[in-house]
């Protein structure tokens, strides 16, 4: 099953780091946050991908097209400027099937999952699609299974989001009894983590926004809801990515699954 991936949008939110690189590149830790995304698939078995790319996109094919020479010891012989590439000494090869699909500077996300569907095979009945900029634990084979059985068009993940400021407790007689910081609200959200069939790219015209598509989809009873009541994280801003690799440089890395 391919995976889409969403990597065209500026990330203005995050101005510090995208004024230089895309969004799904900034990094956590040593490694690119879309990188985080795309082992979080291929745990599950799931890693053939297509990188809907748009503001930046040569940043990120130069990223993985140099990757063995960014992640392992190479000996280069500059007369004849061959290469030969210590991969021996490298204890983990990521094995990813990348497909690189230019979108467009300005195109809304619906459209650029239109303009990947020439590189889903018509015989795939389904394909995933994710925002380059969440990680979380999530059972990705567990939310096929519920896919499958649920038969609409699509499925989404909600997820708990988290405030993006503290929270006053207060007493009965208005008294501050604690401050609550940041904490995870009860409330629902859209954690990216999506599948369809290929019934969705009926719905996507040029102009078209993902989310009014679901939202149209919603109102024919064609979007099923898969709950992920744990651990989540979406990167907006750079206080939220300094967040991320405090948590990556932990004792404890939720996502890391793999």
């Amino acid at each position: 099953m391919k995976v889409i991936i969403l990597c065209g949008g500026a990330g203005t939110r995050l101005k510090e780091e995208t004024e230089f690189k895309p969004k799904p590149m900034v990094l956590v830790g040593n490694k690119p946050l879309v990188w985080h995304i795309m082992k979080i698939y291929a745990h599950f078995g799931f890693n053939d991908f297509i990188l809907a790319l748009g503001y930046k996109a040569d940043y990120i094919k130069d990223y993985f097209l140099n990757q063995k020479a960014f992640m392992s010891d190479f000996t280069l012989y500059t007369k004849n400027h061959k290469t030969k590439f210590r991969l021996e000494n490298q204890k983990d090869n990521d094995d990813f099937q990348i497909t690189f699909v230019d979108t467009g500077l300005e195109t809304l996300p619906g459209e650029r999952i239109l303009r990947c569907k020439k590189y889903i095979p018509k015989n795939d009945k389904y394909f995933m699609v994710t925002y380059g900029d969440g990680v979380a634990n999530i059972n990705i084979k567990e939310e096929v299974k519920f896919h499958k059985k649920q038969k609409t068009i699509g499925t989404i993940v909600s997820v708990h989001p988290r405030s993006k400021y503290g929270l006053l407790d207060i007493t009965n007689n208005m008294l501050l009894k604690a401050i609550v910081e940041k904490p995870v609200l009860s409330d629902w959200v859209n954690g990216g983590f999506m599948i369809f069939d290929q019934r969705f790219f009926d719905y996507l015209e040029d102009g078209s926004s993902e989310l009014q598509v679901i939202s149209n989809l919603a109102e024919k009873e064609q979007i099923s809801i898969f709950k992920h009541d744990d651990f989540w994280f979406a990167v907006d801003t750079y206080k939220e990515l300094e967040d991320l690799n405090k948590i990556w440089n932990s004792d404890k890395i939720p996502w890391k699954i793999w």
